[in-house]
């Protein structure tokens, strides 16, 4: 809102208007991997815990009423949903994002005829969206710099746009004549969307405290194995049958022994 970051999802929000909670800041890592602060994380568990926190987020908006529409969106808004799955006995962890962006819609001021806050409002949601437009040209031309550093959405926004990920924009049409020339803008806004290139490549990793318990299991059966094979630990293996045990061992054994036949074989498996 206004170019400020702001947690939707603040319990604070309450009790303290949206300007009145901690602005959400960016910060970026050696690895060039951008971290959000003052931005909360909820773990959910099913499709309705979701949805509940996006029915929360998108009531606690800013709203108002503009001369073009009565519940004007007057701030953009971001959801992300972070899945991270796993196959059953696998340490391989796959990992995928999904951001759900709702754009506020770009406001011609000369007609509307808005002052005061909502004009205030009005230039900081057209400078945002000039800013992503920006963003969308460079990477439909393939330029070499790509000016996400413009603005703090395009930013929040760089992994979903261009690379390793899928972009899908749906956009929002006003069929009167009076509005021809904000529908043109927008089609053409759209299109160089569809024009960006992706590159999707699978995102997986090795949960390491998986691989570390899996490779001690490993060791400890490969210990087991040279004690048997040193014959180590006999005695203690042969006291933890029961008789029933004990005696399915002998009847194999012997039937082993009497068996005159080349090719007789006698299998551990078997006394398990």
């Amino acid at each position: 809102y206004n170019e400020a970051g702001y947690d939707l999802l603040d319990p604070s929000h309450d009790t303290k208007g949206l300007e009145d909670l901690p602005k959400v800041t960016l910060m970026e890592d050696d690895d060039g991997k951008t971290h959000l602060k003052n931005l909360a994380a909820n773990v959910v568990r099913s499709e309705e815990e979701a949805l509940n926190l996006l029915f929360v987020g998108d009531t606690n908006r800013m709203i108002s009423e503009t001369p073009m529409n009565l519940a004007s969106s007057r701030s953009h808004c971001v959801f992300t949903i972070a899945v991270d799955s796993r196959k059953p006995d696998s340490d391989v962890i796959r990992k995928s994002k999904l951001h759900l962006v709702d754009l506020a819609g770009s406001e011609r001021v000369k007609k509307t005829g808005i002052e005061g806050k909502s004009l205030t409002e009005a230039k900081y949601i057209n400078l945002s969206l000039h800013f992503l437009e920006q963003v969308i040209i460079s990477l439909q031309e393939k330029q070499k710099f790509i000016p996400y550093r413009n603005s703090m959405m395009t930013q929040v926004l760089r992994d979903s746009l261009g690379g390793n990920c899928r972009t899908v924009m749906v956009a929002t049409l006003a069929p009167e004549e009076p509005q021809l020339d904000e529908t043109v803008s927008t089609c053409r806004f759209a299109q160089r969307v569809a024009l960006i290139s992706n590159r999707l490549e699978l995102n997986e990793e090795v949960d390491p405290k998986l691989l570390i318990a899996r490779l001690k299991a490993q060791v400890r059966e490969l210990k087991e194995e040279i004690q048997i094979l040193r014959g180590e630990g006999y005695e203690r293996s042969v006291q933890s049958l029961n008789e029933e045990e004990r005696k399915r061992c002998d009847q194999l054994v012997l039937e082993y022994m009497m068996n005159e036949k080349d090719d007789a074989m006698l299998s551990p498996g078997e006394m398990a």
